[in-house]
This record gives C-alpha cells, structure tokens and sequence, in this order.
C-alpha cells in the first residue's frame, strides 16, 4: 500500500520540486507562472506541505507497519495534520486570491474550494474522532482526507489517456479530468472502508461500561 500510495504521488511531487526550484532559481516568467512569481509563498507552503502529507502519510495505510513501529502512526499524525490542514488552506488561498489562469475553465474555481473545504474538514473531524478515542471513525475521515490530498496524482492518470488520444485537454474537458482525479480517490476509500470488516467502535462511553462490567463482576 504504501509504495503504491508514493508512486501515485510521485508526478505531483516532482512538479511541485521543480516549481519550487523554478521560483528559487529565478526562471522564466510567463502567463502561466506570473502569479506564482507575484505571490510565492502560499505555492511554496502549498507544494511543501502536500509533499510531506502525501509521502509521510502513504505509510499511515500499512497495518503491518504500524504494528512494527507503533509510536510512528502517532508521532506522524502529529506532523500530518498541520501538513494536510497547510495543504489544503494555501490551496483555497490560491483559488481564490490568485487570478484564474487563461488554461483554466471557470468550473475549476467551485471544484477546488469544495474538495478544499471538503479536506479540511475531513482533517478536522479525524482529528476530533481520535480525541474522543473514536479510531474507527478517525481512520475513515482521514482516509478521505487523503484521498482528497493526492488528487493531484490520480489527474496525472486521468489526464493521460486524453493526452496520448488527443492531445492536451483544455477547457471543460480539463476541469472535468480533473474533477474524475478526485471522484476516483474518494470512490476508491469509500469502497475500502465498507469492505472492510465492522470493528466496535473504541471510545470513551465504551471504556467506560466495560470497566463497569468487570468491577461488577468482581464484586459478584
């Protein structure tokens, strides 16, 4: 799982490198870039923290991993967190104080403040659901939090096929690839968290009645 999950994050991240070492290295200014030149923090904050939340958290997925290394699904849930919630607000940032690119259709603003704010709040209920000791319900909100954050990889898939039928997509036909990137990932969590097998839910009411029951018992 992990390795697939980096390897869908691989096209994404690579462009996010060399964007970044466009803007640090002083290269060409053109249509398509001049508003990252303008504006280069909330891009490099954006790009940064997508980095880091896909890779680190591609390992979060590996059961037999976390078993070996237990500290580690705590220790970099600490660090996803503010990597996906940076992530995802410098995304809607972007869409919205940035001026829309002349490649863009004008669909593409609504879609990426939805996922955005979708994101976010996935984020934030999974972490309100392991404060509660919910894990259950922590694990599928971050799933699709995820799921949302490595979009960008699964357009690259998407968009592939139109590029080596047709050409590049522009227009509609882009916005709507890009939308499939998103559905697919989503589609995908979604088909997982209900194939996988109910397990009680672990929360503090739960505990609590179950210590209950055993000093009842004791004193019987």
């Amino acid at each position: 799982m992990p390795v697939g999950l980096i390897l869908l994050s691989a096209v994404p991240v690579i462009a996010g490198a060399a964007r970044v070492a466009q803007l640090t290295g002083g290269g060409p200014v053109t249509p398509d870039n001049a508003r990252f030149f303008a504006s280069p923090a909330p891009v490099v904050v954006h790009i940064v923290s997508v980095t880091l939340y896909s890779l680190l958290g591609a390992f979060q997925f590996s059961p037999g991993f976390r078993r070996r290394r237990p500290g580690w699904h705590r220790i970099a849930g600490r660090l996803l967190v503010p990597c996906g919630l940076a992530a995802a607000l410098s995304g809607l940032w972007m869409t919205l104080f940035y001026p829309r690119p002349p490649a863009d259709h004008v669909l593409l603003t609504p879609m990426r403040l939805v996922f955005g704010s979708a994101m976010v709040a996935c984020i934030a209920l999974g972490f309100a659901a392991i404060r509660r000791r919910d894990i259950t319900r922590h694990r599928a909100w971050m799933a699709r939090g995820y799921a949302i954050g490595l979009g960008a990889g699964s357009q690259a898939l998407t968009h592939l096929p139109w590029i080596l039928l047709v050409g590049q997509p522009t227009g509609l036909t882009r916005a709507l690839l890009m939308l499939a990137g998103w559905v697919i990932n989503l589609a995908v969590v979604e088909w997982a968290l209900r194939r996988r097998p109910a397990r009680p839910t672990r929360t503090v009411a739960t505990l609590t009645d179950a210590r209950v029951g055993s000093l009842a018992h004791q004193e019987i």
